[in-house]
């Protein structure tokens, strides 16, 4: 929160409601939320939207998922109720199985199709989604980011943006998900060429990440250096492939003029 305070005067203020991590106490990694915070709460602290992160995967049971879908619901009134806009992310899942791995990258694009499917509903109140790219790049054949075992195609990893974007009916932005810059980008590159129409991206790692163990070995002033060179350079790189997002106010047909407003 203090840094909150000391943020530009025009970046707008994300606040996160759900506690780190899940239960593991049970089946199917369900969260919870902050003990002592709620939307209320959030919104006074400064709070510009509301964020919750939820594992999901649409081939758990469903009694699993019941009780997601009315977490959301709860969620979603809340935001209404104080209205502020509502971020849901959704990161898949399965249990016992590596998901940066081959097996779950041919899952991977249903999971998202599916779990975009399901959030766009007007009944989860849901503002914005925030979802993973719906392959992994590192099974696209020829991209550069590819590590020697194919899942699919560019052409296929092209009509799986495809399958996945036209289940939408609200703006959706993509996450990196911790993947490297040059992964990331490359990812945006391919939903660019696809012509999805997808509204920005969310992504904290991504331009980060690389300045940890600057930061580690050589101390802060060496971090802040690279920050300064490298993530600028890679903030700069995300900013590039946006000129191929469409703006998240056509979907709501509301006017240019009024945002901001």
């Amino acid at each position: 929160m203090p840094a909150s305070k000391r943020r530009a005067k025009n970046a707008g203020l994300l606040l996160a409601y759900e506690k780190t991590g899940y239960d593991k106490t049970g089946p199917g990694r369900l969260g919870d939320l902050l003990d002592h915070w709620s939307v209320r709460r959030l919104k006074e602290a400064g709070a510009d939207c509301i964020k919750i992160l939820l594992y999901y995967t649409p081939f758990d049971p469903k009694d699993v998922n019941d009780k997601k879908h009315a977490w959301v619901e709860r969620l979603g009134d809340e935001c209404r109720a104080n209205d502020i806009p509502f971020f849901l992310e959704f990161v898949g899942y399965e249990e016992g199985v590596d998901e940066k791995g081959f097996e779950f990258a041919k899952k991977k694009p249903q999971v998202v199709t599916e779990s975009m499917r399901e959030f766009t509903k007007d009944r989860y109140g849901v503002d914005v989604m925030k979802v993973e790219i719906p392959v992994n790049m590192k099974f696209v054949e020829g991209a550069k980011s590819y590590a020697s075992q194919k899942a699919y195609s560019k052409k296929e990893a092209i009509d799986l943006f495809h399958q996945a974007a036209k289940v939408a009916t609200k703006p959706f932005i993509y996450l990196s998900a911790g993947v490297s810059n040059a992964e990331f980008t490359e990812a945006l590159e391919l939903a660019g060429e696809s012509g999805v129409k997808f509204n920005g991206v969310l992504c904290g790692r991504a331009t980060w990440k690389d300045g940890i163990p600057v930061y580690a070995k050589q101390g802060a002033e060496a971090f802040r250096k690279w920050l300064q060179t490298e993530g600028v350079r890679n903030i700069e790189n995300v900013n590039a492939r946006l000129k191929a997002a469409t703006p998240w106010y056509s979907i709501y047909e509301a006017e240019p003029a009024m945002v901001g407003a």
